[in-house]
């Protein structure tokens, strides 16, 4: 559970701590490694610009690349049952007739399950031991590691020292500029989508899509229903989800009783979310002021299902390798940890992109040549690069030991 807790609380709890540490933005990346710290004896200070946990939530699907942080956190049995696992992925031609279906399972059974599970599940799993959280704050300034706290009116709320400050607010973050990246490399698609809750439950491990002329529309198990993504060009969303859904059904010859379900549970929604269909990826992670993580250090498309597990990932491993960490190390450490991070986290963004520019299209045309050559391409071909990185997962205590051994040498 996130407990709001006063920010002088905080400070005060982490006076004795080997490594002061500050993490602004309570998300998904950000709670990862404020929990990881605190398993290890810190008291690091987590703050939120939001005045309380209040996100509409999404689906998440989870590849194996998270399975240790939540063994670490003593939390992954947990996780595993409010998660359902997603065995199939079936894709459907822009007129809704299925064109192929695949095994998940097969594909990632010898590294662990692929997993579907909201995004507020998640975050329970996360906190289940407690978890304080100052809301309404973030930074304004550093100043010689000193950051200087606001409300969400700009109001100072006080200041602190500390060794360590992560930027984890997702991906339009105000910590980049704060703590000194350049702007942000980003991928604009043009397209966004809402998200919603379906309730049928007749295929509860079957993820599902159609790759339509101009929309996109997507049903993915999480425990007890359906997590739904409608999309399209920005243009044609302006006159809201059930004129957007009549479209699709003008476009389509069939759907299936689940997609159409999903369908009409956007339609039915009195505010779906609306998520707009940018990334983003900063330069550097490691920066003059602190360093960058999750979202805010590279923000995904929702194309592959890997972005939230590669946040996890990139948490799990800073968290591990500052166990190694004092003052004095810190800064080879941190270098460490982008060095082998962060290529990992921009190979998984480009494969995301990659699917983008298969996916967000608008063309007849354009959808037959797509749909040609994916009956000839399996999930293993597509999420090739993906699963190269589940295989290939670093130790970080590993290179925490080099990084250590080379400031020795």
């Amino acid at each position: 559970m996130l407990t709001d807790t006063p920010l002088d609380a905080q400070i005060t709890a982490q006076r004795n701590d080997r490594l002061r540490v500050l993490i602004v933005g309570a998300g998904v990346a950000g709670i990862t490694l404020a929990q990881l710290l605190r398993r290890d004896g810190l008291h690091p200070v987590l703050v939120d610009r939001m005045p309380e946990m209040n996100h509409p939530g999404y689906m998440l699907a989870l590849m194996p690349t998270v399975d240790q942080a939540f063994v670490d956190l003593g939390v992954h049995d947990d996780y595993l049952a409010a998660g359902t696992p997603m065995e199939r992925y079936a894709f459907r031609s822009h007129r809704g007739t299925m064109l192929r279906s695949d095994s998940m399972s097969d594909l990632l059974r010898v590294y662990g399950s692929y997993n579907g599970i909201s995004r507020g599940a998640l975050i329970d799993v996360l906190t289940e031991s407690g978890c304080p959280v100052t809301f309404g704050t973030t930074v304004q300034q550093v100043i010689d590691r000193t950051a200087r706290f606001v409300d969400r009116d700009g109001a100072s709320t006080g200041e602190a020292e500390f060794d360590l400050i992560v930027g984890a607010d997702g991906i339009r973050s105000h910590m980049r500029s704060v703590l000194g990246s350049p702007a942000p490399q980003v991928v604009r698609t043009g397209w966004s989508g809402w998200v919603g809750w379906a309730e049928d439950l007749s295929d509860p491990t079957l993820g599902e899509e159609v790759w339509g002329n101009g929309f996109f529309l997507g049903a993915y198990p999480v425990k007890g229903r359906l997590g739904v993504f409608l999309g399209g060009p920005d243009a044609d969303l302006s006159d809201g989800p059930a004129a957007f859904a009549a479209s699709i059904r003008r476009r389509v010859d069939t759907l299936g009783p689940r997609l159409e379900a999903s369908l009409r549970a956007i339609e039915a929604a009195p505010d779906p979310y609306l998520w707009r269909l940018d990334d983003a990826r900063a330069a550097r992670w490691v920066l003059p002021d602190g360093v960058l993580l999750g979202d805010a250090a590279a923000g995904f498309l929702p194309t592959a299902g890997i972005g939230a597990g590669m946040a996890i990932e990139a948490a799990w491993m800073l968290g591990r390798m500052l166990a190694h960490a004092d003052r004095e190390s810190l800064p080879a450490l941190l270098e460490a940890w982008e060095r082998v991070e962060r290529p990992r986290v921009e190979a998984a963004q480009s494969n995301s992109r990659m699917l983008a520019r298969l996916m967000f299209r608008r063309g007849r045309i354009l959808a037959w040549l797509r749909e040609t050559t994916l009956r000839r391409l399996s999930v293993r071909a597509v999420l090739g690069p993906i699963v190269k990185l589940v295989a290939g997962r670093p130790d970080p205590d590993a290179v925490a030991h080099q990084a250590l051994r080379g400031m020795r040498s």
